[in-house]
């Protein structure tokens, strides 16, 4: 399993609820704590407001579930498939992410901060507008994603490939350009001078 951050330990679970089916079900502000939830299949889920604190999911399935002010706070996601999923003004604070497959997920808004996703591949998901302050992303596969509008700030981004990714709006002041792949990505004119001032370049306005 992947290591979370600083090598801290996963939050303990209390109860199990295994094999349950959510499908298509409407949730309105339910709230779970500490729970292993084991092959839940959430899909095609309408969620509003509900809150999972330290929660475990694994084999979990979100594929096709929409999320709306939704808070999942240092939950732990082992093989889960989010497959066309959409998170809007989501909270996924403190939580890590192992062997899940984001493929055609959609974020909007939402505070992601802290949250661990080293080595995600992130090559068919989107974000926006997201805070992603101090996240994981080491080793983050993101060629040809969007990452648009992100609060990267402190965010570790060692060995992640972001080829032809659209960082357009992103804060890139915690990026290391010789410790990440940048061939192709979009950018504007203002973060291409980040990154030349983070190459030790001397940027100046002609004479």
């Amino acid at each position: 399993m992947a290591e979370r951050a600083h090598g801290a330990v996963a939050p303990p679970t209390h109860s199990t609820i295994a094999g349950a089916s959510w499908y298509g079900q409407d949730i309105v502000q339910q709230v779970h704590t500490a729970v292993l939830f084991r092959d839940l299949d959430m899909s095609e889920v309408h969620n509003t407001g509900s809150v999972f604190t330290d929660c475990t999911f694994r084999h979990a399935r979100f594929s096709t579930s929409t999320h709306v002010d939704a808070a999942f706070v240092n939950c732990t996601f082992v093989a889960c498939k989010f497959f066309e999923a959409s998170f809007s003004d989501c909270k996924f604070t403190g939580s890590m992410f192992d062997g899940c497959m984001f493929d055609l997920m959609k974020v909007t808004g939402g505070d992601w901060s802290f949250a661990g996703l080293p080595g995600a591949d992130l090559r068919r998901a989107s974000f926006a507008g997201t805070r992603l302050r101090e996240a994981d992303l080491t080793g983050a596969r993101c060629q040809g994603g969007s990452l648009r509008d992100l609060d990267l700030s402190g965010a570790w981004l060692h060995s992640a490939d972001l080829t032809k990714c659209d960082l357009r709006g992103s804060d890139l002041s915690a990026l290391e350009p010789t410790n990440v792949q940048l061939q192709g990505a979009v950018i504007t004119a203002l973060q291409a001078l980040v990154i030349a001032e983070a190459l030790g370049l001397d940027v100046r306005a002609e004479d």
